[in-house]
Formats: C-alpha cells, structure tokens, sequence
C-alpha cells in the first residue's frame, strides 16, 4: 500500500460498542438511556475509541422499521468492533445480552461501566 500523508496522519483506532437498555416504559425513560449512552460515548471517544453508539445513531427511529431490521444490523456492525462497553443496567435489555453473547462469541475485549 502507498505510504501517504493520510496513513500517517491517521493511525488505526480500536472501535467499541456500546450496548445497553434502549426500550422504555415512556420517553422519558428512553431519553434518559440515550443521555447516559451519550455521556459514556464522549467519555470513550477523549480515551481514545473510536465508538459506535446505536443509541445516537438510531435514537426515536421506532416504527420506521420492524425492531429485527435494527438488531440484526447491531449484531453485524458489532462483530466488526474491537471491543464492547456494557452501560450500567444492561441486565434489563434482552439486546444488550444478546449483544454481550455475539461479543464472547467473536472474542471481543469487554468492558463492564461501574
């Protein structure tokens, strides 16, 4: 590969998701899910990540798509991260555990918030 001002510039970054409850009781609930996954995303991109949060990406997208065409496609982009971030909570989502099985499964360094 051609050695260029943009390869030098641009050094690999580990990507990681983060996976959490996103379904909620009210709206309020679910903008208070998508705030802390926002939180913890800022928090990760200053570490150095270079993180995929399908919280922001796919935030109030619901009923514009059936719930399977969201979770396969979550399930793809995740087995091409490098690591997993599991929010606080994410007990409570039957996604988020599939997403931590996908993870193991495709040897992902997982990482569990406090």
């Amino acid at each position: 590969m051609k050695n260029n001002r943009y390869s030098r510039k641009y050094k690999k970054m580990d990507v990681i998701y983060i996976a959490g409850p996103y379904r909620a009781k009210s709206e309020w609930q679910l903008e208070g899910f998508i705030q802390h996954a926002e939180k913890v995303a800022i928090k990760l991109w200053q570490e150095g990540w270079a993180v995929i949060c399908p919280h922001k990406n796919t935030a109030h997208f619901g009923g514009t798509c059936d719930d399977d065409v969201w979770l396969k496609g979550y399930i793809e982009i995740l087995k091409r991260c490098d690591a997993i971030y599991m929010l606080r909570d994410w007990r409570q989502s039957s996604g988020a555990t599939a997403e931590l099985a996908v993870a193991i499964e495709n040897d992902l360094e997982v990482i569990y918030e406090e």
